[in-house]
């Protein structure tokens, strides 16, 4: 696993608390930088089931359902053209665009061991729990006829066990994620299953 540690702990100004992009600005902001369609689709994926979240489980309001919708899909925007400077580049374009230092703070804590940034908030905790679970339901997905139709946990979980299955996918991360959560592994991949089988 790379490093790209941040070697900061705060993130925007508190001033900016409120200023989100709109999603429209963010889809406009996620076709300029990632070209990649597969990459596209991970992003739109966990920020779908990060507003489902939000809404369903923490009662958010809209405004917090956006931001918790914006750190899901602009999360990986700078992974394809800025490899080894990712995390850092998203974060200062956001910086520079005076957002909410929360959503940024979010995106910075999505994997703690290679950016060096703890999640503290839930809105953290969930970004790092479902980003790479949410791959890797998508690519057991993939290898089925059906896709998402008929997807059941205990195939997910059966994956997670075969270490030469989406091999690149921290098993260790996984488990250290969900252990922050007060949720079950099984219901966190129900979950992601029913909410991200539909985005495209």
């Amino acid at each position: 696993m790379s490093l790209h540690l941040l070697n900061r702990s705060s993130f925007g100004d508190p001033q900016n608390t409120g200023n989100l992009l709109t999603i429209e600005e963010a889809h406009a902001l996620l076709n300029e930088w990632v070209p990649n369609e597969r990459l596209r689709l991970h992003m739109k994926q966990v920020a779908a089931c990060m507003r489902a979240w939000a809404i369903e489980k923490e009662n958010a309001d809209t405004q917090t359902a956006l931001k918790w919708e914006l750190a899901g899909l602009l999360h990986d925007a700078d992974w394809e053209k800025y490899p080894d400077e990712h995390c850092r580049i998203i974060i200062e374009e956001l910086e520079r665009r005076n957002i909410d230092p929360e959503v940024i703070q979010c995106i910075a804590s999505h994997g703690p061991k290679v950016f060096g940034v703890e999640p503290v908030i839930k809105m953290d905790k969930m970004i790092y729990a479902i980003d790479e679970l949410s791959g890797f339901i998508h690519a057991a997905a993939l290898i089925r006829p059906t896709r998402y139709e008929g997807l059941e946990v205990k195939s997910v979980l059966k994956r997670l066990k075969t270490p030469s299955f989406a091999a690149q996918v921290s098993r260790d991360d996984i488990t250290d994620a969900v252990s922050r959560i007060d949720v079950s592994l099984e219901e966190l991949i129900q979950f992601i299953i029913d909410h991200q089988k539909d985005v495209s």
